[in-house]
C-alpha cells in the first residue's frame, strides 16, 4: 500500500522532467479514453451475443418437436399412434399436440395473423418435453419410423450446435478485439512516451549532472503516463457505460433480446478496464523509457 501511495504522489523534482501538458499528455489521455470506450462496447457485444446464443441453445435443448404428415385422411390415425408411442417412451415427460391457434402464432411472422390454418394441409406438430433423465433419441426415432410412417422427430440439434459454435466464436472475437485494443493503446502510449523523452532531453541531462539515475528519471515518466492512462480509461469507461444505460431495451420475438450490456458478475469486466489500461501504460512506458534513456546516454 505504501509503495502504491508513493507511486501516486511521486517526486516533485523528478516530475519536472515530464511535461504536465502538451501533445504527449493529451494524446495519452485521449487514446486511453477512446480505447476504453471501444473496449466496453466490445465486451458488451461479446457477452450479450454469447448470453443470447446460450439461452437459445438451452431453450432448444429442453424440448423437441414431432411433425406428422400433412395428409388429412391419415392425420387422426397418425396422431393417435404418435401420442401412444410418446406416452410409452421412457424419458418423455409430456407430449402436447399444438392446436390451431398455436400453429397460427408460429406462422404469423411469415404469413400474417389471419392465415386459415384449419383449411390448409399443414403438418400436425407435437411438442415433446423430456424429464430429468431424458430419452433415447435414436430409439424413439426408430419406433416412430416403424409405427408412424412419415413422422419426423426434430430434437433441434441442427439449430443448437451452430448456436453453440457461434457463441464460442463471438467470445473469441470479443477477446481478440480487446487484445487488439490493448496493443494499439500500448503502441500509442509508447510513441507518446518517446516524444516526451525526446522533448525533455535537456532536462534529463541536467538531472543526470546532479546525480539522478536513469531508474529515478524513468519512474517519473512511468508514473505520469500510467496515471494519465488510468484517468483517460476511467473517463472513457464511464462515458461508454452511460451510453449503454441510455440505450433502449429491445424486445424481439417475444423477448429474445432483453438487455444489451452487462448483467450480474459481468460488471467486473468494464470496471477492470481502467486498471488494466493503467497496467498496459505502466509496462509500455517503462519499456520505452528504459530504451530511450539508454540511447540518450
Amino acid at each position: 500500500m505504501k509503495t502504491i501511495l508513493a507511486f501516486i504522489i511521486g517526486d516533485p523534482l523528478a516530475d519536472g522532467a515530464v511535461p504536465s501538458t502538451g501533445v504527449s499528455a493529451r494524446l495519452t489521455v485521449f487514446v486511453a479514453g477512446a480505447m476504453a470506450f471501444l473496449a466496453v462496447f466490445a465486451l458488451a457485444l461479446s457477452l450479450t451475443a454469447g448470453r443470447l446464443a446460450d439461452s437459445w441453445a438451452d431453450d432448444l435443448a429442453q424440448s423437441a418437436t414431432l411433425r406428422l404428415p400433412a395428409d388429412l385422411d391419415q392425420t387422426n390415425a397418425a396422431l393417435r399412434a404418435a401420442v401412444n408411442v410418446l406416452q410409452t417412451t421412457t424419458g418423455v415427460a409430456s407430449a402436447r399436440v399444438l392446436d390451431a391457434d398455436e400453429q397460427r402464432t408460429l406462422l404469423a411472422p411469415w404469413f400474417g395473423p389471419d392465415i386459415p390454418v384449419e383449411s390448409l394441409p399443414l403438418p400436425q406438430l407435437i411438442e415433446i418435453l423430456p424429464d430429468d433423465t431424458g430419452y433415447d433419441v435414436a430409439g424413439l426415432r426408430a419406433r416412430l419410423q416403424a409405427e408412424v410412417p412419415g413422422a419426423v422427430l426434430d430434437d433441434h440439434g441442427a439449430w443448437r450446435e451452430p448456436l453453440l459454435a457461434a457463441a464460442q466464436r463471438l467470445r473469441l472475437l470479443g477477446w481478440s478485439v480487446l487484445a487488439l485494443i490493448g496493443a494499439v493503446m500500448a503502441a500509442m502510449i509508447t510513441l507518446a512516451a518517446y516524444a516526451a523523452l525526446a522533448a525533455n532531453a535537456q532536462i534529463i541531462r541536467v538531472l543526470r549532472l546532479v546525480g539522478a539515475r536513469d531508474d529515478y528519471i524513468a519512474r517519473a515518466f512511468v508514473r505520469r503516463f500510467t496515471l494519465r492512462a488510468g484517468l483517460g480509461a476511467a473517463v472513457g469507461t464511464g462515458l461508454a457505460l452511460l451510453v449503454l444505460q441510455s440505450m433502449p431495451v429491445a424486445d424481439v420475438v417475444s423477448g429474445t433480446i432483453t438487455h444489451f450490456g452487462f448483467i450480474g458478475l459481468d460488471w467486473i469486466w468494464p470496471l477492470a478496464i481502467p486498471v488494466l489500461s493503467a497496467i498496459v501504460a505502466f509496462a509500455a512506458t517503462r519499456m520505452a523509457a528504459s530504451r530511450r534513456l539508454k540511447d540518450q546516454t
